[in-house]
């Protein structure tokens, strides 16, 4: 399935769908009837808790063209014993955007409190008049992933959908990082396995509506001529403290530019950044 937010990109799209490298793409594999398993696995991370709520105003050019939210809550539910996170994050249009390409979106995922990687992925896409919806049940412990039409990919343990990715990249240790230094995110989305590239750049601190941060600066690295003009025109801050939250993506695209802010934060683990 095409992708889509190619031309208004919602907040998660900007952080997710924008920078994926081509896909690697496979056939479905049967079920598998074998009772071995893969532990499931642990991580050590502070970066985010339940009733953190981050707000994001999408800017196209000089207008502002829509709103994101993400807010994580406690699904109470347990698996094996595990804490299971329910993430939700919606994107939709404002003003006059809503009269020639009205987006209303909705993502959702259960994901491991301890390891950070999801169980069920929903995503609900209405955009321009055009609407999809997407299912996927994640087999952690043997590597599978199940979608709405019954069929089961092969994937990697510990693979992410689009947003508990949001959630896993801030639990990345960057503190020995060095310019040029790159990150990678297995995904799966679109019924295909999508690797998220992302290239330190440095530490900045940046100026933006809500204030000033200080930053790292990352290039997630994207497909030239496809949507971007150059593969280096995308670029992601995210605040240099625990959180490790995104406050600014900046994106030229073939049609113009877009721009993402962080308007608003609630429920963060961490002192922001913030001068």
């Amino acid at each position: 399935m095409a992708r889509t937010s190619t031309l208004f990109l919602t907040g998660l799209g900007l952080l997710t769908m924008a920078f994926a490298q081509p896909p690697r793409t496979f056939d479905p594999v049967p079920v598998s009837s074998s009772n071995e398993v893969a532990p499931l696995r642990t991580i050590d991370h502070n970066a985010f808790q339940v009733g953190e709520k981050l707000t994001f105003v999408v800017h196209y050019g000089w207008v502002n063209a829509g709103e994101a939210v993400v807010e994580l809550k406690d699904s109470g539910r347990e698996i094996q014993g595990r804490k299971v996170l329910k993430a939700v994050g919606k994107g939709r249009s404002l003003g006059a955007f809503n009269t020639f390409y009205k987006v209303d979106d909705h993502y959702e995922t259960n994901f491991d409190a301890e390891g950070v990687f999801p169980y069920a992925f929903v995503r609900r896409v209405s955009e321009g008049g055009y609407e999809f919806s997407q299912d996927y049940l994640y087999n952690q412990h043997k590597g599978e992933v199940t979608t709405q039409a019954k069929k089961t990919y092969k994937v990697p343990t510990g693979v992410q959908d689009m947003l508990s990715a949001f959630y896993f990249a801030r639990t990345l240790d960057f503190s020995k990082a060095k310019p040029g230094d790159m990150f990678t995110i297995e995904t799966f989305m679109d019924d295909e396995l999508w690797p998220l590239r992302m290239r330190f750049i440095g530490k900045e601190t940046i100026k933006i509506r809500s204030g000033k941060y200080r930053c790292l600066k990352f290039q997630p690295v994207v497909q030239e001529g496809r949507i971007f003009k150059g593969n280096d025109d995308l670029n992601v801050w995210i605040t240099d403290d625990g959180n490790h939250v995104p406050v600014l993506a900046q994106a030229k695209v073939l049609v113009g530019s877009i721009k993402m802010e962080l308007t608003d934060h609630e429920g963060l683990v961490h002192p922001i950044a913030k001068q």
